[in-house]
C-alpha cells in the first residue's frame, strides 16, 4: 500500500530556516519526526510558522526524514512572546531566590499568561533557598491573587510530582518566566532523559543567563507536551485598560458582580467606583495602567503627556486622568463661578 503524499503533524521546534515536525501517525520504519523546510507560497501569503502549529507536510523523503510544510492549520490559543501556538496552559516560573522575586515583574508575566485565555499555573522555584516561613508568605500572597501556586525545589520530589500531575493533562503547557529562574532545570527534573543545558545565575548582577535559545516542545506524557522558552525580563502589556483589568483574577469577582456601575472606570479611586477597597496588587495595577495609557496616548513618550489626554503629569510620573464626568470641580474654579454670579451687571452692557 502506497504511503500518502502528505502527512499531518505538529511543529515542535524551529531552527533557523528549518522546523522539526512530529507526525501524528508514524511513517515507514516508524519514522515520526521530520526536518522540514517551508513552501515559498507560505511566505508569499504572509503565513508564519511557530512551535505548536498543526501543519501539513508534503514532498516527504522518508529515507532522509525530510519534508516541506505546505499548509498551516488555524491556530487556537497562542502566546505571542515567545510565539507558541495551540497552547492549553501557561506555567509562570519565578525564583524565590537568586534572583529574588520582583512583584512588578512577576505581575507582568502573569498578565502575559492571563492575556492568552489559557489556564495559568504559578510555580515558585528554588524554594530550598528560603526559610519555610518566607516561602509560605509568597504562597499565601499568590493565593490571594487567585492562583494555586506551587513551591518546588530539586530536593523536594513530592512537589515536583504534584507539578507533574498538573501538567500531564493532554495539551501544550508553556513554561515562561525571567532568565535564571530554573525553567530548563525544571524540565530536566520532569523529563530526566533530556539533559537540557543550564547555567548559573550571574554572581555580580544576580541576573539569569540565557541558556534556552529557541522554543521547543517535549513529550511529558502521551498527548501532553511541555514547551521550554527563552527567558526575558520585561513582558509586554495589553493595549486596552479593560483587557488589563481582566488579567487580574482578584478583580474578576467584583467586576462580574457589577459592583462598579461605570463601564469605562479605571478603578483608580474615581468618585463612585465600586472597587475602592484596597487590594494587594493595586499599586502594581496602577503602574501597569499608567504605562499602558502613556504608550497609547502619547506614542510611547511617557515624559510628555498630551494635552487633554488620558494621563496627567504628577511630579516625575504619569497617572491616569479621570473622565470628565468623574472629576470634581476645584474650589478655586467654584469660587470664580460664585464671584461671577454675585457681581453686579454692567449698566453699559
Amino acid at each position: 500500500m502506497a504511503e500518502p503524499a502528505s502527512r499531518r503533524g505538529r511543529v515542535v521546534a524551529l531552527l533557523a530556516n528549518f522546523c522539526w515536525v512530529e507526525l501524528d501517525q508514524p511513517g515507514p520504519d516508524g519514522i515520526q519526526r521530520l526536518l522540514c523546510t517551508r513552501r515559498t507560497r507560505l511566505s508569499k501569503s504572509g503565513q508564519s510558522i511557530c512551535a505548536g502549529d498543526w501543519v501539513t507536510v508534503d514532498g516527504i523523503d522518508w529515507p532522509a526524514a525530510r519534508g516541506a510544510v505546505a499548509a498551516v492549520e488555524p491556530r487556537g490559543l497562542q502566546l505571542t512572546r515567545p510565539p507558541v501556538a495551540n497552547i492549553t496552559r501557561v506555567v509562570v516560573v519565578v525564583a524565590l531566590a537568586e534572583p529574588a522575586p520582583d512583584p512588578l515583574q512577576l505581575t507582568r508575566f502573569l498578565i502575559t499568561a492571563e492575556a492568552t485565555g489559557a489556564a495559568v499555573e504559578l510555580v515558585f522555584s528554588k524554594a530550598d533557598l528560603l526559610a519555610d516561613e518566607q516561602v509560605r508568605v509568597w504562597l499565601d500572597r499568590a493565593a490571594a491573587w487567585g492562583y494555586q501556586p506551587l513551591a518546588i525545589s530539586q530536593r523536594d520530589p513530592d512537589a515536583l510530582e504534584r507539578l507533574r500531575q498538573r501538567l500531564m493533562a493532554p495539551g501544550v503547557s508553556v513554561l515562561c518566566g525571567p532568565s535564571g529562574v530554573g525553567k530548563s532545570s525544571l524540565i530536566n527534573a520532569l523529563i530526566p532523559a533530556l539533559e537540557l543545558r543550564v547555567a548559573a545565575v550571574s554572581g555580580r548582577l544576580q541576573r539569569g543567563r540565557h541558556t534556552t535559545r529557541h522554543v521547543e516542545l517535549f513529550a511529558l506524557a502521551p498527548g501532553a507536551l511541555l514547551a521550554d522558552t527563552p527567558g526575558f525580563n520585561r513582558p509586554s502589556l495589553p493595549r486596552e485598560p479593560r483587557e488589563l483589568m481582566a488579567c487580574f483574577p482578584e478583580l474578576r469577582p467584583p467586576l462580574w458582580q457589577g459592583r462598579c456601575q461605570f463601564s469605562d472606570c479605571l478603578h483608580q479611586d474615581e468618585p463612585g467606583c465600586g472597587l475602592a477597597m484596597p487590594w494587594d496588587r493595586q499599586a502594581l495595577y496602577g503602574e501597569c495602567l499608567t504605562e499602558l495609557l502613556a504608550d497609547a496616548d502619547v506614542g510611547g513618550a511617557p515624559s510628555r503627556p498630551a494635552a487633554g489626554g488620558s494621563v496627567r503629569q504628577r511630579g516625575s510620573r504619569l497617572e491616569p486622568r479621570l473622565a470628565e464626568r468623574y472629576r470634581r470641580p476645584s474650589r478655586r474654579g467654584q469660587r470664580q463661578v460664585d464671584a461671577a454670579e454675585l457681581s453686579p451687571p454692567d449698566p453699559e452692557g
